[in-house]
């Protein structure tokens, strides 16, 4: 499975009455995708992720706005819950057919936790505000191209891998992949700046399950010329 890129908010001064509407705010950060706007579900849990949710709203056929998940969140207003949004950004893609670039809506997700879910052990871990950006190589690249090092040699398994790397093979194309990756880098940090400026954010974490430092890896992506 691949793997998933990560922000984690703490928050200063976190207070159980203001958590629906500093959720709302985060929302309205969010960049809305050209042909997926809006936000397409909420999930509420109660107490742990092992039992099944409290509530489920569905608006993929007519997503809504932030006020409006926060509304609804307000119905299970409650210290140990958690509420799941679901929504769509859109990064650059490369489609592995024409070779053509595209700005394609992914899925994110947005969860905020109150501070009796899981004991606190959710906040206090993984912040008042977690947020799932989507699969890492949209911003590092694949196959460790991309970055200040030279890139290392790998042996490709599948046939679309074969394809990808005789592709990235010619420098053109490995342009147009770093310049495109550096946009998405840029689109994921102008979020994190966003949120910032919207909220009192003690600490903000970035990271992804595949890179042992992630923030490092784009920060090489982004100095590439």
């Amino acid at each position: 499975m691949a793997n998933r890129a990560y922000i984690n908010l703490w928050l200063r001064d976190p207070d159980e009455s203001t958590r629906i509407a500093r959720l709302e705010r985060l929302l309205d950060t969010a960049p809305a995708s050209k042909s997926r706007p809006g936000f397409s579900a909420l999930v509420i849990r109660a107490v742990e992720p092992g039992l099944p949710p409290i509530a489920e709203y569905d608006r993929r056929a007519a997503p809504v706005s932030a006020a409006e998940i926060a509304a609804l969140a307000r119905e299970h207003d409650h210290a140990d819950a958690a509420y799941e949004v679901g929504a769509h950004m859109d990064l650059w893609l490369r489609d592995s057919e024409s070779g053509r670039w595209s700005e394609t809506p992914q899925p994110v997700t947005i969860e905020s936790y109150g501070p009796e879910y899981e004991e606190g052990i959710a906040a206090a871990e993984s912040g008042h505000f977690q947020i799932d950006a989507g699969f890492e190589h949209f911003f590092t690249g694949h196959a460790g191209l991309l970055g200040a090092s030279a890139p290392r040699a790998v042996a490709a398994e599948h046939p679309a891998e074969r394809e990808f790397l005789e592709a990235m093979s010619r420098p053109e194309n490995l342009r147009g992949y770093q310049e495109r990756t550096r946009e998405n880098i840029q689109r994921l940090l102008r979020w994190i700046r966003a949120i910032e400026a919207a909220l009192p954010v003690e600490r903000a974490l970035l990271w992804s399950e595949g890179e042992e430092n992630f923030e490092a890896r784009l920060d090489q992506i982004l100095a590439l010329r």
